[in-house]
């Protein structure tokens, strides 16, 4: 049986945007953080 190959940090990187873009909800949250801290810079 093979090892499996160890994915890359740009690879891991790629599949968690790929998953948030998919996540309607996540992606909201993000948003909220953002602008919670473009506010406070303000």
């Amino acid at each position: 049986m093979r090892k499996p190959r160890k994915r890359t940090f740009e690879e891991l990187v790629q599949e968690n945007k790929l998953q948030l873009l998919k996540d309607q909800a996540a992606l909201d949250k993000i948003e909220e953080r953002l602008e919670k801290r473009l506010g406070k810079a303000e």
